[in-house]
């Protein structure tokens, strides 16, 4: 059975080494995508560093990625930008799965990470009356191990 998510969540991507990262879910686009606020290639390596001011939260190390492709995104205003894009692994209700993001720079997005339909078919359902259910229930099941 599909769980729900709601329109907002905050998310784990233990490998970015980024926890309680406010996320939001977006049906209207079909990519995942994170905010990266450097990012530099070098030697057949992405070197990328996730901080943004708005996000206290969203503030890692750098992290170095061996595997990543180029892909095109098409934004809502029809804007087509390439992109690099990685493969990492997001927590949704204490469980891990695989995820492509493309990296952009979102400072000024109020959130710094997009859930796109890629991601969220066959896996996922979306009530926008609700939030933060993947939050939620980790922090339900962690408490009752207290």
């Amino acid at each position: 059975m599909k769980k729900t998510l709601g329109r907002v969540d905050k998310i784990d991507f233990p490998e970015l080494l980024l926890k309680s990262i406010d996320v939001k879910i977006d049906t209207g686009a079909y990519t995942s995508a994170i905010h990266c606020s450097q990012i530099s290639e070098a030697n057949g390596k992405l070197y990328c560093t996730f901080k943004s001011k708005g996000h206290p939260n969203f503030n890692s190390k750098e992290v170095v990625f061996e595997n990543y492709t180029y892909t095109d995104v098409k934004s809502s205003n029809g804007h087509k930008e390439n992109r690099y894009k990685i493969k990492t692994t997001a927590i949704f209700f204490g469980k891990s799965y695989k995820i492509n993001l493309t990296l952009s720079t979102r400072d000024d997005m109020k959130f710094p990470v997009l859930i796109g339909r890629q991601f969220l078919k066959q896996k996922f359902l979306v009530d926008v009356d609700l939030d933060n259910q993947s939050y939620k229930h980790t922090n339900e099941h962690c408490n009752s191990f207290a």
